[in-house]
């Protein structure tokens, strides 16, 4: 028996064995890395469970205890010919019944989480050892999308803006699109973003498609909507006919091509409609569509979309605003959606994701300007039932999540519950950073999403310290648990939560509060 061990392998079943811990032992715990060598390979595992299958009553120091263990890679000792000496995932030599188990060595961890030989970046340290600087793979990570996992407070935000800017430091010609809803994060990237809100940024309302435009123009209501459907599809395509600055193909227009019109005309064709109606009661759902028109137009918080004196086609320097195409030292544009109606907020998502798909797609296919866009509180938009939600939205997701990478479009969802997620979209994400969570029903929905071999560490997710998270998928070479860069006070994002302990300590807020909120709420004002 070795000095250093602390079971033997008493059992072997596919992927995973179960070995009895060793007398007068330290007892490992659940998540420990461990080896087992044979003559010609040693095996890694990560122990999963730990259980006394017969305890004494009561239970004894004496008593039998067993690990199970999740086997994950090995290291060949005396390779054939054509086999590569170092670390691989999987194992194709197995351990002996018998075998010794001992704890991985630093210079064998040194080894497993070694820098990768293809483009990588630090985000953090391994948490059973902080010397060794934990990496992430740039093109598997961003190639084959992302998820970041965890519960409210966990430190999404805060590992979100690490990630980022990690990769940022090592990619400074970027090219990221952040949906923020709560305007959280202009204050982590300061002078390295954009940030885009209703008051920067005009997204005209003919850059919608048709699916979006009747999202904001019809009734809710199912029956009237489908009639309002109609008549607008005829008035935009015959709006957008009239348009004359780019000379439009009549041949190849359709009611989605992405080109100006005038509300004005607009307006015109549902009056020359009407004129061709003889009964008064069918009038109904083109004025219900005539007085909308005029609602928005009038509703300063849509003066974003329909604000515009002039008509122009401003489509190009509008998606290089957005894309940061030249990006000028700031590879990050933030749209701030916290000002955004809450009823256009789901299609402002949909217009995005999809503009962005569909400028890929008809791009370059052989020199693609890759994007990464990363979807906060990701749940709003891709709920887990398909019938939730807002169709379009789902739409542009899913057409990134599943044919994004052909086109250089590489997608990030953050949420805190991801048990309300997309099931398939998150499936498409291929590395897993999964922070702290305490919903069963969260953890299980992770568990079903990632492989096998991972169950060991994601046992641990409860227990995980703020900071921490499982990281699991294509942009490791294993999976890993790791605790991530602490960030200065200038770059934390605005996610705080207020204090009641601090200010409810004293009576310190008068009126001066009341009406600098009432103020801003007023004018429909963010800024502060």
């Amino acid at each position: 028996m070795s000095t250093n061990t602390i079971g033997y392998v008493t059992s072997i079943s596919g992927d995973s064995l179960s070995a009895s811990v060793a007398p007068d032992v330290d007892l490992p715990t659940i998540g420990d890395m461990i080896r087992i060598q044979s003559e010609t390979a040693i095996a890694f595992g990560l122990i999963s469970d730990m259980e006394i299958p017969k305890p004494s009553h009561p239970p004894s120091p004496n008593d039998v205890k067993v690990m199970s263990i999740d086997l994950l890679g090995e290291k060949l000792i005396n390779p054939d010919k054509g086999e590569l000496p170092g670390f691989q995932r999987g194992v194709s030599r197995f351990p002996v019944l018998g075998a010794e188990v001992e704890p991985v060595q630093t210079d064998e961890l040194a080894e497993i989480y070694a820098r990768p030989d293809k483009p990588c970046f630090t985000v953090g340290a391994l948490s059973q050892e902080r010397k060794l600087p934990a990496y992430i793979m740039t093109d598997a990570l961003l190639g084959k999308h992302f998820a970041i996992l965890g519960t409210t407070g966990s430190g999404k935000s805060c590992s979100l803006t690490v990630i980022l800017k990690s990769i940022l430091d090592s990619h400074p010609c970027g090219h990221i699109i952040l949906i923020d809803p709560h305007n959280e994060y202009s204050a982590a990237f300061k002078d390295k973003a954009e940030s885009l809100s209703p008051e920067s940024l005009r997204l005209p309302y003919w850059l919608l498609n048709f699916e979006e435009s009747v999202e904001i123009f019809c009734s809710k209501e199912p029956t009237a909507r489908n009639i309002e459907a109609g008549i607008l599809k005829d008035a935009i395509l015959t709006a957008k006919l009239n348009w004359g600055e780019q000379g439009e193909d009549a041949n190849t227009l359709t009611v989605d091509t992405p080109v100006p019109y005038k509300l004005s005309d607009l307006v015109h064709r549902i009056d020359e409609m009407m004129g061709q109606l003889g009964k008064p009661e069918q009038l109904a759902p083109f004025q219900r569509l005539k007085n909308r028109l005029e609602n928005l137009r009038g509703d300063r918080r849509y003066a974003f979309m329909f604000g515009n004196v002039a008509l122009r086609d401003n489509m190009s320097y509008i998606l290089s605003q957005l894309m940061r195409i030249p990006n000028d030292g700031k590879p990050v544009s933030i749209f701030d959606l916290s000002g955004v109606p809450s009823e256009v907020v789901d299609v402002m998502v949909s217009l995005l994701c999809r503009t962005m798909f569909d400028l890929a797609v008809w791009g370059h296919r052989h020199d693609p300007i890759p994007i990464l866009v990363v979807c906060e509180e990701a749940h709003r938009y891709v709920p887990y039932d398909k019938n939730s939600g807002f169709a379009p939205t789902r739409k542009a997701l899913e057409q990134i999540a599943k044919e994004g990478r052909k086109y250089g479009v590489s997608l990030g969802l953050i949420t805190q519950r991801p048990s309300e997620l997309s099931e398939t979209i998150l499936s498409q994400c291929n590395t897993m950073f999964s922070l702290r969570m305490s919903n069963e029903r969260d953890q299980m929905f992770v568990q079903r999403t990632l492989p096998q071999s991972s169950s060991s560490l994601l046992k641990s997710l409860p227990s995980l310290r703020n900071q921490e998270a499982i990281v699991v998928g294509e942009g490791v070479n294993f999976p890993t648990r790791i605790r991530f860069h602490e960030l200065s006070a200038n770059e934390l994002p605005e996610s705080n939560t207020a204090s009641f302990a601090k200010n409810w300590a004293e009576d310190r807020f008068d009126a001066n509060h009341i009406n600098y909120a009432l103020k801003r709420w007023r004018t429909q004002s963010r800024e502060s």
